[in-house]
């Protein structure tokens, strides 16, 4: 099994800056691909960022790119979402998501992400 761990989250001020950490915990081997998840008040999970296993490979929603970027440290069992030029429709609880199969493409989709995380929380005043 494995847990993953969001923190960073918190209140911030429109063109701010934050940067979002997810910690894995356990079976952590077993994982692949890395991703980011936001849900915003009476709106749809939607897909912001992954990243491939190597870390040498990414993808980004089209209204994040250019501001946010996905990493990860496998040696830390880490994955890291920093995220610039904050906008308010940006508000919403983030989460962190692992594969648990090993593909050969990015996915950007919910079902194709086994371990998901509570959420963190982050708020864009105007």
């Amino acid at each position: 099994q494995v847990r993953l761990v969001e923190s960073g989250g918190g209140l911030v001020q429109a063109v701010g800056s934050l940067r979002l950490s997810c910690a894995a915990y356990g079976r952590t081997f077993t994982t692949y691909a890395r991703a980011w998840f936001r849900q915003a008040p009476g709106k749809a999970r939607e897909f912001v960022a992954a990243i491939s296993w190597t870390g040498s490979n990414t993808a980004y929603a089209d209204s994040v790119k250019g501001r946010f970027t996905i990493s990860r440290d496998n040696a830390k069992n880490a994955t890291y979402l920093q995220m610039d030029s904050l906008k308010p429709e940006d508000t919403a609880v983030y989460y962190c998501a692992a594969d648990s199969l090993r593909r050969p493409y990015i996915p950007t989709m919910q079902r194709h992400y086994y371990y998901w995380g509570q959420g963190t929380q982050v708020t864009v005043s105007s």
